[in-house]
């Protein structure tokens, strides 16, 4: 390890994820998962722990967002370069769909973007036929079989590294399942010793709902050398179902030693979701966060804590005014920095319910067109280059967009654009259905940066939130047993009753009381969900 370990922290431990978001310059994520695997990261440097994380180089990153000529989004790639990427000179073959592919290994020091050591994985090299130099092009590829060879690629190739480097790890861990594939490597190499496997592996798992959850034909993931070389029957055995749909996450929790969900809520959801199988591991609960040096304004905090309550809103004012000349570039539209600035921005997808709002169309003309109370609403966001419902609901807002100068759609959302409009917005507006959201940390590094959440009941927020004193909650709907549009039209309701009544009120007649609410939402988030507690956690609860 490149820096002395910090005696709490002596469990040699390799993280493996797909995605991490740790600089704007290093583009390999493409949302949550990749902001919290990112944050992970900063805070196991911040405590010196004995822990690196795996991934992979994707060439062409996730995608870049541009707009076509009448404003509609453009998915594009482009080839990354990135200089301080360190060659480690260490190439390897595995196995993938039965034939040798090689695999080269990049560093990231901590140095540089203070975080844990890091290692990535390219099959983009010369000794590669061209479809095995495209595994690690496209952060989850749409072709099935491209991204099943993926996940092997992290998690064979993840754990085949560190035998190449000989650098013995106690704790495999698992983001999301789609590194399992280290775990039948593991199982090949303890010859069939299941129990030795389950003494190394723990899996952090960050979906709701089982039908969320990987699942692929089990005889494509043999015939792509998923298994390492386990015959279907032996891998039905350790799944524990007959099925021929291989369901990455089961497997995953009946071959770990404990798993984890990424928020209270969500680790009540998955212990009742997954508890009707036999064999599973325990799964307990550690709340997602964020790396509060990263994301957190300082100045802001320093204001606040000396009292300066002019300082601290000249400092908002400038924060704002500082975002909107990015929505002007981009949009057009002059936003006033003494304008309430409603932002949502997160992954697009159907159950974060983008446009809900506009489901009310007269309602947020009303809101948008008060003279005597302003809203300015900023949205911003990347689907799923292949989500077409997603695309289109972005393309939807884009065209309302034209009929409101105080109404902006945004593209590029990577983690600097995330965080300008954190520090631009008033109010974070998460809207996803009940219980659809594992965790949502989005709202956290808003609150560091004076904004203040506006949510559905959902993910972190039951752990955060205290109505009218840190944030704003909407009611819950009946989300057992009401249908979907029912649900959809309870939530829109009460959003705008918390808007119309209790929101823009106190933030146009109430200064004070407004500043207050804010400042609550900041002392609240530093420390319980700042990703130091988080990384502490993992240690103490998992490892």
């Amino acid at each position: 390890m490149p820096y002395s370990i910090n005696p709490d922290y002596t469990k040699k431990t390799a993280y493996f994820s797909m995605e991490f978001a740790i600089d704007q310059a290093l583009k390999i994520y493409s949302g949550g998962l990749g902001f919290l695997a990112g944050s992970h990261m900063k805070s196991a440097y911040n405590l010196k722990q004995d822990f690196v994380g795996i991934g992979i180089l994707w060439k062409y990153g996730y995608y870049d967002q541009s707009r076509n000529m009448d404003q509609t989004l453009n998915p594009i790639w482009t080839k990354k370069m990135y200089s301080f990427l360190e060659d480690t000179g260490i190439k390897f073959q595995i196995e993938i769909h039965n034939a040798p592919v090689w695999v080269k290994v990049w560093y990231l020091a901590p140095e540089t973007f203070k975080t844990c050591p890091m290692f990535f994985l390219s099959t983009d090299v010369p000794e590669n036929d061209h479809l095995s130099k495209t595994i690690c092009h496209k952060l989850y590829d749409a072709n099935e079989s491209t991204k099943v060879a993926q996940y092997i690629l992290l998690g064979k190739g993840g754990a085949k590294l560190l035998d190449e480097m000989n650098f013995e790890r106690d704790v495999y861990h698992l983001n999301e399942a789609h590194g399992l594939p280290a775990a039948f490597y593991l199982l090949r190499k303890y010859g069939g010793d299941l129990a030795k496997v389950k003494e190394k592996l723990v899996f952090t798992t960050h979906t709701p709902e089982e039908a969320g959850n990987e699942k692929h034909n089990i005889h494509l993931c043999h015939d792509m050398s998923y298994f390492c070389g386990l015959t279907i029957d032996e891998v039905k055995t350790i799944e524990g179902v007959q099925d021929d749909r291989f369901n990455h996450s089961l497997c995953a929790l009946r071959m770990a030693r404990v798993a984890n969900g990424v928020s209270q809520l969500h680790g009540v959801v998955s212990r009742e979701m997954w508890n009707k199988y036999e064999g599973i591991c325990e799964i307990k609960s550690i709340t997602n966060a964020q790396e509060f040096g990263y994301w957190g304004d300082k100045a802001l905090y320093q204001h606040k804590d000396n009292g300066d309550n002019e300082e601290f809103d000249i400092r908002k004012a400038y924060l704002k005014k500082r975002a909107f000349r990015i929505v002007a570039d981009q949009t057009g539209n002059m936003f006033d920095t003494k304008v309430l600035t409603i932002v949502w921005a997160r992954r697009f997808a159907g159950y974060k319910r983008a446009d809900l709002l506009l489901a009310d169309k007269e309602r947020f003309r009303r809101m948008l067109e008060n003279k005597e109370h302003p809203v300015q609403i900023i949205w911003a966001g990347k689907p799923y280059p292949m989500d077409y419902g997603a695309i289109s609901t972005f393309n939807n807002l884009v065209e309302e967009s034209k009929n409101h100068k105080n109404m902006a759609v945004l593209t590029g959302y990577e983690l600097a654009l995330s965080k300008a409009l954190k520090q631009g917005s008033d109010i974070w507006l998460n809207n996803p259905r009940v219980p659809r959201e594992a965790s949502g940390t989005s709202g956290m590094t808003a609150s560091m940066n004076g904004s203040v959440n506006l949510s559905t009941d959902d993910g972190w927020i039951p752990e955060f939130a205290k109505h009218g004193e840190n944030s704003f909650v909407v009611p819950k709907a009946d989300y057992d047993n009401w249908p979907t549009i029912e649900q959809d039209q309870f939530d829109l309701n009460n959003l705008y009753d918390v808007l119309e009544n209790e929101i823009i009120p106190a933030y146009y007649e109430k200064p004070d009381q407004w500043r207050k609410i804010v400042h609550n939402a900041m002392d609240d988030v530093k420390i319980q969900f700042g990703s130091d507690r988080m990384a502490d956690e993992y240690y103490k609860l998992l490892y």
